[in-house]
């Protein structure tokens, strides 16, 4: 798991890719294009709104600052490749301003990414799925609604302030909205509560810890946001179907 929201923000151009078995993360969005592949199983993804159910071999490019999210149905393994859109500089250019209107499309096998040592096999392979991608859909221009860069905002911040207290009202002070109209949009755009999202973005965040750190699970539960860790571990149960301490060994 990553950080997805600062990808694609470095001054140099990035390309690097990792493989998830049975993941799900939350609603997020990033500067950086993303690709993610299916390679066994089925995954649900949310982008912009609409919904796609992906099955092996499919692949859904997602455009920068496209509001997605992806949860696994029953199983799944997937490949997530994340890049900077110079990496593709002319179809950068090109459709700039727009988005797909299909984001989804079928391959007809597999990639085999770690032949991909040089920038220009990257770009190569790159090229290649951005012509599919060309040949399967159509393009509308992007519309920046107020709705959409508000909720924009209050998952930003829920990126920076995770770590500690967190609430809709202070986001709805920092933002100077009213917290009714804050509360009413999150809802309506993401189909769960403040509160909800904010407890499964600080889930995943221990789910990286729990995997790639020494830190013990009261320190995790600490650096995630919770000052309780009977609610870390009830949270979590609910969330990921299984216990901190059940997840580190697993």
């Amino acid at each position: 798991m990553v950080f997805f929201e600062q990808h694609g923000m470095e001054e140099k151009e990035s390309f690097q890719f990792f493989t998830l078995k049975n993941f799900t993360f939350p609603l997020h969005f990033h500067r950086a294009y993303e690709l993610i592949i299916v390679n066994e199983g089925s995954l649900q993804v949310s982008i912009d709104q609409k919904e796609y159910m992906l099955t092996k071999n499919d692949a859904a490019f997602v455009f920068s600052n496209q509001m997605h999210d992806f949860k696994t149905a029953n199983t799944s393994e997937i490949t997530i490749i994340l890049f900077s859109p110079e990496l593709i500089g002319d179809f950068f250019m090109n459709y700039k301003g727009y988005i797909p209107e299909n984001n989804v499309f079928h391959l007809t096998h597999l990639p085999d990414l770690e032949t991909l040592h040089s920038i220009y096999r990257q770009k190569s392979f790159l090229y290649e799925i951005c012509s599919l991608l060309v040949e399967n859909t159509a393009f509308n221009r992007i519309e920046h609604s107020t709705k959409t860069k508000v909720l924009h905002k209050i998952l930003l911040y829920v990126d920076q302030k995770y770590t500690e207290e967190c609430t809709l009202k202070q986001v709805a002070k920092e933002l100077q909205y009213d917290y009714a109209y804050l509360s009413k949009l999150f809802v309506q755009m993401t189909n769960m509560t403040f509160t909800d999202y904010l407890n499964h973005y600080r889930i995943f965040q221990a789910c990286y810890l729990l995997k790639n750190s020494q830190q013990s699970i009261s320190e995790i539960a600490v650096n995630c946001g919770y000052n309780n860790l009977r609610s870390f571990n009830r949270n979590f149960r609910n969330i990921m179907g299984d216990s901190p301490k059940g997840y580190r060994q697993r």
